[in-house]
């Protein structure tokens, strides 16, 4: 018999099953029961973080209210990679510190000081998109409602840094639709736009220009070269394109054909330009191309090279940009990636001059977008040059990044500014404590970057559609995990539970991979998943 549900589609090798009474029987309580795992694994890390942190700054949620806020709010997952899986809760518990409650509701922060660059509420929009991608696996979206609210008041300051706007609502917009989010927000993400198109690009027919400082990239080696620190940067020209394909969604969702197409006409020549301006065709990757010079290319390849494959940009014959991202001469490192290529004479790892530095040293700002990147990459084209593998390690390789040995010896869950991409040691914090900063310890639990939606929809793969479809296309490398575990996930009010089991022996339940809706067992397979989409 077939599972009356929401399965619309199986690719691979999934079956639709009801009647098996070993796989099928009770399964809401099977799902209740990994429900109730991930709690207990809640319990025992947000105590651990709890007892090793000082908690110095104090917004909404205190961490007397932690774990009954990570248990009610958040989906949980277990696997046996038992570091990424502190990671996991980690970067939970410190993204509950940054919901900040304002008298025009709620915002989130990037840093939990005040800091005098900072705006209203001392919101900065620089790492905003990220805050979207991370907080829109929360279960209640009030959070992000206000938030994405507030950005749409505050123009101007949705304006000091690069931000895509319209695409980051628009990403949590897929999780929790609400039409309603779209037409309030529509008027001012269009005069968002329209001031970035006034003044910072020369032409209508020309690429965008932005300073490094401004892309959150102080001192890159792109930027040295222009006397203002400004480019052609694919960065702000890869956000632009996001937010004009976005504009163009909402506007059709608003039966606003005309402005869909314009939008949707604007986003087609900024992908030409980057195509063709930006790309780098003797270095094979994308560059900056500096201001007030000869028009020439930076002659470093730079880690943020790599944000047009996250809006589906580049041509898929341009995968062996990837290369660069495994090779020892290219970011790799035992901390990175690193912020530009080693190879280049403008490569510095430096104790000294300014602490946020973009020529090398690692920063999880950097990290998270090339990972989200590299995700969107393999999940339109696949396996190539680019590799599951290359995923997977390079997410290994940032959770392990979140460490601080104190001075005592040991070791606790960390996350701050930039890294030593070769010791794992956090620069900024080192050079603040020894310059004395009057702002004790400012990048403490920094929230400047994601982790957890690169686990949901990266190694998990669970990826909600404008159309309302779910796809579901893990990651993870077949043959790396004999089991794993997500739940709580909720998308338009509906919970989500991706269990697999190679063996049968980890959960009890018979061998495979399993997809859940509502504690209803959807579909499963008795080998380990390729693709499924609700």
């Amino acid at each position: 018999m077939i599972i009356p549900c929401e399965l619309k589609r199986i690719v691979y090798s999934f079956a639709l099953i009801c009647g098996a009474v070993a796989l099928c029987g009770c399964s809401g309580s099977f799902v209740r029961k990994i429900d109730k795992g991930g709690e207990s694994l809640i319990s025992q890390y947000v105590a651990e973080f709890n007892a090793s942190d000082d908690e110095i700054y104090i917004q909404r949620f205190p961490n007397s209210e932690a774990e009954e806020f990570l248990k009610e709010s958040v989906p949980v997952f277990e696997c046996p990679d038992k570091e990424l899986e502190k990671t996991w809760y980690f970067r939970w518990w410190t993204f509950r510190k940054h919901i900040k409650s304002t008298p025009e509701g709620f915002v989130i922060t990037e840093f939990l000081p005040d800091v005098p660059w900072a705006g209203k509420y001392n919101a900065i929009c620089c790492p905003a998109a990220h805050h979207f991608n991370e907080g829109r696996w929360l279960k209640d979206p009030l959070f992000l409602k206000d938030y994405a609210a507030f950005w749409c008041r505050e123009k101007e300051d949705a304006r000091r840094y690069s931000f895509p706007a319209a695409y980051a609502i628009l990403q949590f917009y897929k999780v929790h639709p609400d039409l309603d989010l779209i037409k309030d927000s529509y008027s001012s993400l269009k005069e968002i736009y329209a001031a970035w198109e006034g003044d910072h690009r020369e032409d209508p027919d020309s690429l965008f220009w932005q300073g490094d400082g401004y892309d959150g990239g102080e001192c890159s080696i792109s930027g040295y070269l222009s006397h203002d620190t400004s480019g052609y940067r694919a960065t702000i020209n890869s956000y632009m394109y996001g937010d004009a394909m976005a504009l163009s969604a909402m506007a059709t969702m608003l039966g606003k054909d005309e402005e869909a197409k314009e939008y949707s006409e604007k986003a087609a020549q900024i992908k030409e330009l980057i195509n063709t301006r930006l790309w780098d065709e003797s270095a094979r990757f994308y560059k900056v191309i500096p201001r007030h010079l000869d028009g020439s290319f930076s002659p470093a390849r730079e880690e943020h090279g790599y944000i047009p494959w996250i809006f589906d940009i580049p041509e898929p014959e341009r995968a062996d940009a990837w290369l660069q991202l495994t090779d020892p001469q290219g970011f790799k490192a035992p901390f990175g990636p690193t912020t530009a290529e080693q190879r280049a004479d403008g490569f510095k790892i430096l104790y000294e001059g300014h602490e946020c530095q973009w020529n090398g040293p690692s920063w999880p700002f950097a990290t998270a977008q090339t990972l989200t990147a590299l995700e969107r990459h393999l999940h339109q084209n696949g396996e190539g040059p680019a590799t599951k593998e290359a995923y997977f390690e390079t997410l290994q390789t940032y959770s392990n990044s979140h460490r601080l040995k104190k001075e005592d010896g040991s070791v606790v869950c960390w996350i701050d500014e930039n890294l030593d991409p070769f010791t794992g040691e956090w620069i900024a914090r080192k050079l603040l404590i020894e310059r004395g900063s009057q702002i004790p310890e400012r990048g403490k639990d920094y929230n400047h970057s994601t982790f957890c939606d690169l686990i949901i929809s990266g190694l998990v793969g669970i990826q909600p559609q404008l159309d309302g479809t779910i796809i579901i296309e893990p990651l993870l490398p077949e043959g790396k995990w004999d089991w794993f575990s997500l739940s709580k996930v909720y998308i338009a009010g509906k919970e989500i539970t991706v269990v697999y089991d190679k063996t049968g022996k980890k959960y009890g339940r018979g061998k495979g991979f399993s997809v859940f809706v509502d504690g209803k067992m959807t579909a499963h397979s008795d080998t380990y998943a390729s693709k499924i989409v609700l």
